[in-house]
């Protein structure tokens, strides 16, 4: 192997998946409060312990910091998010952490974890 191709050799692996954190399917209503949107409605495709993927017919610019509103099992999530990434529909939001949306994040991924492991079983 060339040493040219060694640095692209290292960025592609660089582009597999980065996440630290386990994602779990979470199908919940979520309404999003934007400052160039307004309000918007959508559902949530999966949840982890820093982020959620959901899915929104409005177009969110990426940068901007929205509130999310959602039910999980273990209660009401309110909680502020940076919109990352966008494919067609489906929108990744980073969570900006609240100690309050973080315990409750947490056990329901925890809950989740465990709920969908037995399903494969």
């Amino acid at each position: 192997m060339e040493p040219q191709n060694k640095p692209t050799t290292v960025q592609v692996a660089d582009l597999v998946d980065r996440r630290v954190q386990p994602r779990f399917k979470l199908e919940v209503d979520i309404s999003i409060h934007s400052h160039t949107c307004g309000l918007l409605k959508g559902h949530t495709v999966d949840i982890s312990e820093s982020g959620i993927s959901v899915m929104l017919t409005t177009e969110v610019p990426l940068g901007e910091l929205v509130e999310l509103t959602f039910t999980v099992p273990f209660g009401l999530v309110q909680v502020y998010a940076m919109v990352r990434q966008r494919n067609a529909f489906r929108y990744g939001l980073q969570f900006v952490h609240s100690e309050t949306a973080s315990v409750i994040i947490r056990q329901t991924c925890r809950h989740l974890a465990i709920e969908q492991t037995i399903e494969r079983f």
